[in-house]
């Protein structure tokens, strides 16, 4: 694996530019807490204040002190964006209402008639909103396996104007290759834009990698308590954080303060709870590969995934997602994911709690059914969100509720 510590003269690029207060020679781990914070200059309150104002004073018609409407800037999210933007190497970052609300943004970028190209196994709502919504407006879209990447040079069109991945991939946790998608994307004058909500920051920052666009579903790890919705876009680019700055404001899919507030309390433990994650899924792993009940485990971690070699070079280390298939039927999927304690039956992911679901009944049922078996999705594949309770507590779990299926 590559070491995120060796990574500062890039990311530090991205701190000075958002004007971090870290002096831009900092680590990962210590960006995460302070980049894009000062203590407050009136009161001296070291967490950033929750800025719960609508509209604000000007000293006259137009002369604002850099916020004039909290829909188009608000000084909690401003602190957040910046925040971001170090974290993920880039220059720009702008918050959404949601992860949804982040990726509508990038496809308002499109026009009528043009094209995109998207992985076959991509999050439910991103494939919802490709083929039933922007659809309807004659917005394109291949759905390919990212991973081949002549499929995906085949799949370019002069149309083509955004290439849309996830790294890994959701839910079956395959790699691609960021930086050689992002030069097909640019050979054919189309964007890049990569999902990172799986590996975090943290673990992964594809704008480094080549990519135009980093897209976070704030929701997840980078908020990480289950309690708050948000998104964010993140570029090193000022002509594109200017395109996509429009759309947030004209469009208003923008978090109130308090939700911002809450995913900055969560990015100054995003390391730490990495850290556990990442331990707790790997032991979580090997264990599914060595069981009976078990047919396939996906986690890049494993040597026996095909993407080992490529996790181990594009990330810090493997995340906290895995899938797995048991060696039984589809209903005994359905008891085993029913019959969890510590595992929490639900949608989402990236909590500090486990949670487990069924992608097919679940994060991705809108997917008609033909395209997710084509695309690897079975009736029966499980999806877990390791949590950072003991590890042994969640194999006891797992082992429960599959004794449980069998009976």
């Amino acid at each position: 694996m590559s070491d995120r510590h060796d990574e500062g003269e890039t990311a530090d690029d991205g701190a000075d530019a958002v004007g971090s207060p870290d002096g831009g020679d900092r680590h990962i781990e210590t960006r995460a807490i302070h980049a894009g914070q000062e203590p407050d200059p009136e009161t001296g309150a070291l967490m950033t204040p929750i800025h719960a104002n609508s509209t604000y004073k000007q000293d006259g018609p137009g002369e604002h002190r850099g916020y004039e409407y909290s829909r188009t800037g608000n000084p909690t999210r401003t602190d957040l964006e910046a925040n971001l933007a170090s974290l993920e190497s880039g220059s720009h970052a702008r918050c959404f209402s949601s992860g949804m609300g982040a990726i509508n943004t990038v496809l308002n970028l499109l026009s009528a008639g043009d094209h995109v190209v998207a992985g076959d196994d991509v999050y439910g709502g991103t494939h919802r909103i490709l083929t039933q919504v922007y659809d309807e407006y004659d917005v394109d879209t291949t759905f390919v396996d990212t991973t081949d990447h002549d499929a995906v040079r085949a799949a370019m069109r002069d149309e083509t104007e955004l290439v849309w991945i996830e790294t890994p991939t959701n839910p079956l946790m395959n790699v691609n290759d960021i930086g050689a998608l992002a030069d097909i994307a640019h050979e054919g004058d189309a964007l890049c834009a990569v999902d990172n909500t799986f590996a975090t920051p943290y673990l992964q920052r594809p704008l480094e990698h080549g990519a135009d666009i980093v897209s976070q579903s704030l929701t997840k790890y980078l908020g990480g308590h289950s309690d708050t919705i948000g998104g964010a876009l993140i570029v090193d680019d000022e002509e594109l954080d200017e395109r996509l700055g429009f759309y947030q404001n004209s469009v208003g899919a923008t978090p109130g303060p308090f939700d911002s507030f809450l995913v900055l309390r969560g990015t100054k433990t995003l390391p730490v709870r990495m850290d556990r994650h990442c331990e707790n899924a790997m032991s979580l792993a090997e264990w599914l590969e060595d069981h009976d009940d078990v047919s396939r485990v996906y986690y890049p971690g494993l040597e026996s995934h095909p993407d080992h070699e490529l996790a181990a070079e594009q990330m810090d280390d493997f995340g906290g997602m895995l899938s797995f298939e048991l060696d039984g039927t589809l209903e005994e999927a359905s008891t085993v994911v029913s019959e969890t304690e510590v595992f929490t039956l639900a949608e989402s992911l990236g909590g500090v709690e486990s949670l487990i679901e069924q992608p097919a009944a679940m994060t991705h049922a809108a997917i008609p059914r033909e395209e997710r078996l084509a695309a690897g999705l079975t009736d029966g594949l499980i999806r877990v969100s390791v949590g950072i309770e003991h590890v042994d507590d969640m194999k006891a779990d797992l082992q429960q509720a599959f004794d449980a299926a069998r009976q």
